[in-house]
């Protein structure tokens, strides 16, 4: 698909020409077979199928012409038989509606749509991902991936992490999540606007009753009343008009705009399974995170009674002579340290919660988690191919989607070009007494196809048709866009895992180190070996470092759940409605 195609195109005048010598070619036999007396409709269509048989038109529309055509015999066949007790005159209404509806069915079938083809854009991706092959560490360890690559994520993905808390807050998330309430209404409305735009493919029928009641002047014709004498000035009229419309979809501009809006719905649920995703993204890790500040909160708590028992200590020493001021005083630093940090850590602690409980629709006030240190490991995440990655995340499907909606736009543009056909016309009955309103002779109709076809508009079709075709290109350049990026942001959170195990391991080394430091430089102060000054500095490399580790346990978690919604978090193309579902009856 080029989205160059346009009005002018050969393929496009070709189409318009068949269209209009298929047309012609029924019409032909139509009116011979009327002008040879054929008296019924049946076999003047059936000379008319006969006529398209013999006539040189594509095998593939020339067939479904003659399919439609055996229809409308058969069904006319049983309306001749229904009519054949009624009267001349409703008879002759039944075909002069059969001669207009034929002429507008047959124009309408065969109507071609202008405007380019859409064919999907084709991304090229590489056949693996880099940071999910084996990769050699600074020490030499090989590290490789847990699960093979392609494997991919079905289902609830939450469930990896063996946390039955965790599912049950997602549970109540997709039911009570505001924000994806507010999605799935944006693509309710979006259906909805394929339903209006599917209406015009039908006639408008409106009806518009009245009641008139007048009085002349009787002063207005004083000569013509004093010779024929009294005259009764005084009217009425009772009317019940029906007006008929219709616009034969003969370019495919009514389809084309169903077609828009159909892509624009599909667009909206890709929309609603990325915020699905998002939110639940964001739940996991906020889930995590809070976990963590109770880890973190957990080992100060254990550093303040440690600090405290020492802080107790270099006092008696102090007491007795053996110690000094100061080192009561480095005791009392690291003591009032711990105590400040941790106060810190339950405001973190609370704004998490409270960001738990937004996600989940319930107020802050009403909402608490029990307090429980993080302790669970990291899953291995099916990771999957690239290639998949373009049919597994809804930002994708939904940029995709948009570029469809922008094509289908183009079409409905060029069909600007052609003029358009409208059938119209209005009945009713009309009589200046109620009684007889609704009597034979009180009917009145008129009835009549027109055309127009825009000649000069000083370029408007043309300048907003390029603005259309702009639109497409930009959208093919953000569809782009969002592929690299997935991939970039697939490749990132592969090396943030790995690295992030890699540290966490190096890391434990560290937190040995420190303790062994500790328990040296705490034994050789209570023997009187060293002042309190190692130990002083052993307890804030100590904690240091165990702070550190609950950190990367918390960023390692998070990672994981980055890379699961990097991976489209088990959601395919699949689930997306299609074109015939996003218009079904909601």
């Amino acid at each position: 698909m080029t989205s160059q195609d346009n009005f002018m195109n050969p393929r496009t005048k070709h189409r318009a020409k068949e269209t209009l010598r298929s047309a012609l070619v029924f019409a032909h036999g139509f009116c011979v077979s009327l002008a040879a007396g054929q008296s019924t409709y049946e076999a003047v269509i059936r000379s008319s199928v006969q006529t398209l048989e013999a006539s040189s038109h594509p095998l593939g529309r020339r067939s479904r012409m003659m399919h439609v055509a055996r229809l409308l015999e058969t069904l006319l066949r049983t309306l001749r038989l229904r009519l054949s007790r009624c009267g001349t005159v409703v008879q002759m209404s039944f075909r002069l509606a059969v001669i207009v509806f034929l002429i507008v069915g047959f124009i309408s079938i065969q109507g071609c749509q202008v405007g380019p083809r859409y064919v999907a854009p084709s991304m090229p991706a590489p056949p693996a991902f880099k940071e999910a092959q084996p990769q050699q560490s600074s020490d030499g360890t090989v590290w490789t991936t847990a699960m093979p690559q392609d494997a991919v994520l079905r289902g609830k993905w939450w469930e990896l992490y063996q946390e039955p808390e965790l599912n049950a807050l997602e549970e109540k998330l997709n039911v009570s999540n505001q924000n994806i309430a507010q999605s799935f209404q944006n693509f309710m409305a979006a259906r909805a606007q394929v339903k209006e735009a599917r209406a015009a493919y039908y006639p408008t029928v409106t009806v518009e009753p009245s009641y008139t009641r007048a009085r002349s002047s009787g002063n207005a014709s004083a000569q013509s009343n004093a010779a024929s004498g009294a005259v009764n000035q005084n009217s009425n009229s009772f009317s019940l008009p029906f007006d008929v419309s219709w616009e034969p979809d003969v370019w495919g501009k009514i389809r084309s705009s169903v077609r828009e809006y159909a892509n624009a719905a599909q667009a909206s649920a890709a929309d609603l399974a990325n915020e699905r995703l998002t939110e639940q993204a964001n739940l996991a890790q906020y889930y995590f995170e809070l976990r963590g500040q109770d880890a973190l909160i957990d080992l100060y708590q254990q550093s303040i009674v440690a600090y405290q028992k020492n802080f107790d200590l270099t006092e008696i020493r102090r007491r007795t002579g053996v110690d000094d001021e100061q080192s009561v005083a480095q005791a009392k630093l690291n003591l009032t340290n711990a105590v400040a940090a941790t106060t810190n850590l339950r405001i973190a602690r609370a704004q998490y919660e409270h960001a738990i409980a937004l996600l989940i629709g319930e107020p802050a006030p009403s909402f608490s988690m029990p307090k429980r240190a993080l302790d669970t490991k990291v899953p291995a995440v099916p990771i999957g191919l690239p290639s998949q990655i373009l049919q597994r995340r809804p930002d994708i499907a939904s940029a995709e989607r948009k570029m469809a909606e922008a094509n289908a736009l183009i079409g409905v543009e060029t069909a600007a070009y052609y003029p358009s056909f409208n059938i119209g016309g209005d009945l009713g009955l009309q009589s200046n007494k109620i009684g007889s309103l609704f009597t034979w002779p009180s009917r009145f109709f008129s009835v009549g196809p027109s055309a127009s076809e825009t000649l000069f508009d000083g370029g408007l079709r043309r300048g907003t048709l390029n603005q259309y075709k702009a639109q497409y290109k930009a959208d093919e350049a953000s569809y782009r866009q969002t592929v690299l990026t997935a991939f970039q942001q697939v490749e990132d959170y592969l090396a943030s895992d790995r690295l992030l195990e890699q540290q966490r391991g190096e890391q434990q080394d560290s937190v040995a180190a420190a303790r062994r430091y500790y328990d040296l430089a705490n034994v050789r102060y209570k023997t009187g070996v060293d002042t309190y000054l190692n130990v002083f500095i052993a307890e804030a490399s100590l904690l240091s470092d165990q702070q550190t580790a609950v950190s990367l346990h918390i960023q390692q978690m998070t990672s994981s759940i980055q890379l699961i919604e990097a991976l489209g978090g088990g959601w395919d193309t699949t689930q997306l409605p299609t074109e015939k579902a996003v218009a079904a009856k909601q």
